[in-house]
């Protein structure tokens, strides 16, 4: 019996004694703080593209014409023929750029030499219609002309075209030089190139506006010219007539044209 209850006993003090210690521990680590360093701001210099800007303009090939300026409200980026679709390679598309741009430049000049030949008489007599004005020239004028021409466009072909290649041709044969904007043949005689690309972009569209104009200006005045073989000045007088009750024809006698 005595053993009975210090057997209890014990049993009943072992309940209360502190559990043993077990091996299983957590490992603190304090975080040792660390220093912040203050990186200076220094001049990392921008990636640059993968073509090189020209004049501000760089070819996006994702972009409406690789992104040349050109296009205005109401009709934005038209171009129902599809010089400029997708598929057509930066060469052809600056290609294109380039023929416009020198056919706008020609045409806002032969606008103007249009009604100013007309109204002026030449230094070699020549007058009438513009259209008949070339076949007066005496033949050394004309030679020094064509001459003239010939050596303002092998200079353009210099500045802005690769020089052909029999081995390459495929590669060389009509193909712009790859840092030549269409048309800036670096002939600024006022200085009116802008020097921001914005503004260069602007000035672009405006002369692209201006060129489309005057060749469809011109082509209609030498159209009207091959028909009636008139000046515009006496086109003008004639309708003039026409829209205030005259008869154009009443002072030609037999002529057929007056």
């Amino acid at each position: 019996m005595k053993a009975v209850l210090l057997s209890a006993t014990l049993a009943t003090a072992a309940a209360f004694a502190p559990a043993p210690a077990t091996q299983t521990s957590f490992a603190l680590r304090s975080t040792e703080p660390t220093e912040e360093v203050e990186i200076e701001d220094a001049d990392v210099a921008p990636i640059a593209p993968a073509v090189a800007a020209i004049n501000g303009w760089v070819p996006d090939e994702f972009a409406p014409c690789y992104g040349l300026p050109g296009a205005i409200a109401p009709t934005g980026f038209f171009d129902p023929l599809g010089f400029a679709q997708a598929g057509i390679s930066l060469n052809e598309v600056k290609r294109n750029r380039e023929a416009e741009v020198m056919h706008g430049r020609v045409a806002m000049i032969a606008s103007v030499g249009y009604l100013a030949g007309e109204a002026v008489s030449g230094p070699f007599n020549i007058n009438g219609p513009a259209n008949d004005q070339l076949q007066q020239m005496p033949l050394p004028a004309f030679i020094l002309l064509t001459a003239a021409i010939a050596t303002a466009e092998l200079k353009r072909a210099q500045i802005g075209w690769v020089e052909p290649d029999i081995g390459k041709w495929t590669k060389t044969l009509w193909t712009l030089r790859e840092n030549y904007y269409p048309g800036d043949l670096g002939f600024d005689p006022l200085g009116l190139k802008p020097e921001d690309p914005k503004a260069f972009a602007n000035m672009q569209t405006r002369e692209l506006q201006n060129g489309r104009l005057a060749m469809l200006g011109v082509a209609g005045m030498c159209a009207q010219e091959l028909v009636n073989h008139r000046t515009i000045a006496e086109t003008f007088d004639f309708y003039q007539k026409i829209y205030s009750g005259v008869d154009p024809y009443a002072a030609c006698g037999d002529s057929i044209i007056c």
